[in-house]
């Protein structure tokens, strides 16, 4: 696909932290003009989370590259007024605002539809724009707790274990406003018209649920952690430790690649245990992969398709060889004194493309060049920097 795909669309990002962000992300990396509209004073919260390099926060660099910030402030009338011409000339505005806030802002919905009807206005939060846990606080654990995600998580009888990563906030947010976000713009081509996005992050965990969740609604007992082929029920899906304290993930669930592992480990008389005998062949299996290191085991699978991988630790995906062959890593530098800052690209996006991608900006680098750019005379520029209704550098 054409990398930049999504050049000439102009994005209002009012988000902070982490699902609105990684979706402008994704819209900028696809060539979108992502402004970020930040707060006077601070802007996005994440820019202090530590650790930082350059002084910002790397969780901050790694979501805001390729972007334009610039700050206004939206507790004054010229702050509000502001907005509101950038939107007459907007594609696309993301908020993860409460409910009903931007309404008391004076810049909700309606408001903005009518200064330009083709906006597309996304609002990500967690529990939705109605019902009773509308305007309830809440992070990504309590909203992939309620989605009966986390219930699926972990060994059976045992409490649930918390995910490594944010389920509900990436894949409940993020990747289903983009998915939403889109299908909008796709529609707007044919009808001129905008739309108002409700993008639930509980709801979009509960979406992650269609295996498991349409079997129950189809009648069948819940599935809880531990009692799933797919959550460790059976010992040909399961991860196992090897002799060097490491791990492996063991997933032959087909006959044919569980036949495959037993003859590459010299064991053809497992084959007719791949089901039926959980407990005895897990433990078997558990035994013959402590008597290996993991690279050893490696090396071995490397003649046989089994589908057996290691566990790899965060520091040691980067220089995998697959991931090396796919260029999915490139350095970045946040700053021209600063060591390059490795950074990870999108899954469709050209390798290529990425090695001219612009750092995360500073807080309000772009007010005033963004604002000229867009219509506004130096002379109004300046009155609303000596009115704090903006700032910038």
């Amino acid at each position: 696909m054409s990398t930049r795909s999504l050049s000439g669309l102009r994005v209002l990002d009012l988000t902070r932290l982490l699902p609105g962000p990684y979706l402008s992300l994704i819209l900028a990396d696809l060539g979108a003009d992502v402004i970020k509209v930040e707060a006077p004073g601070g802007g996005d919260w994440i820019r202090f989370v530590p650790p930082m390099r350059a002084g910002v926060g790397t969780a901050f660099i790694a979501l805001n590259r390729g972007k334009r910030s610039i700050s206004v402030n939206l507790k004054t009338s010229d702050g509000i007024e502001t907005l509101k011409r950038l939107v007459a000339q907007a594609d696309v505005l993301l908020e993860s605002f409460r409910p009903g806030v931007m309404d008391r802002l004076g810049v909700g919905y309606e408001v903005l539809k009518s200064i330009n009807p083709s906006l597309v206005y996304v609002a990500v939060t967690g529990y939705g724009q109605t019902g009773p846990y509308a305007s309830r606080a809440g992070h990504d654990l309590n909203f992939t707790a309620l989605s009966g995600t986390l219930a699926q998580t972990g060994h059976a009888g045992q409490a649930p274990v918390m995910p490594g990563v944010q389920v509900a906030d990436i894949a409940g947010g993020t990747l289903f406003g983009a998915v939403g976000l889109l299908s909008a713009l796709l529609a707007r081509q044919t009808t001129g018209k905008g739309q108002f996005l409700d993008v639930s992050m509980t709801e979009g965990s509960v979406a992650m649920n269609v295996l498991t969740l349409g079997r129950h609604l189809a009648g069948e007992a819940p599935v809880t952690r531990g009692t799933d082929q797919l959550n460790g029920a059976v010992a040909c899906y399961q991860v196992y430790e090897t002799s060097d304290g490491k791990f492996l993930s063991f997933a032959p669930v087909e006959p044919k690649f569980f036949q495959a592992f037993c003859h590459a480990v010299d064991r053809p008389d497992w084959i007719p245990r791949q089901y039926g005998q959980e407990q005895a062949l897990q433990s078997d299996l558990a035994d013959l992969f402590r008597t290996k290191t993991r690279a050893e085991w490696e090396t071995l699978f490397q003649q046989h398709d089994v589908c057996c991988e290691p566990v790899l630790e965060l520091d040691e995906v980067v220089n995998h060889p697959q991931h090396q062959a796919r260029q999915l890593f490139f350095e970045l530098k946040q700053a021209p004194d600063e060591p390059g800052i490795p950074q990870m690209r999108l899954p469709f996006v050209d390798p290529e493309t990425m090695q001219a991608v612009t750092p995360a900006p500073s807080l309000g680098e772009h007010t005033q060049s963004v604002l000229l750019e867009l219509g506004w005379t130096e002379a109004e520029v300046n009155t609303l920097l000596q009115s704090g209704a903006i700032a910038g550098e």
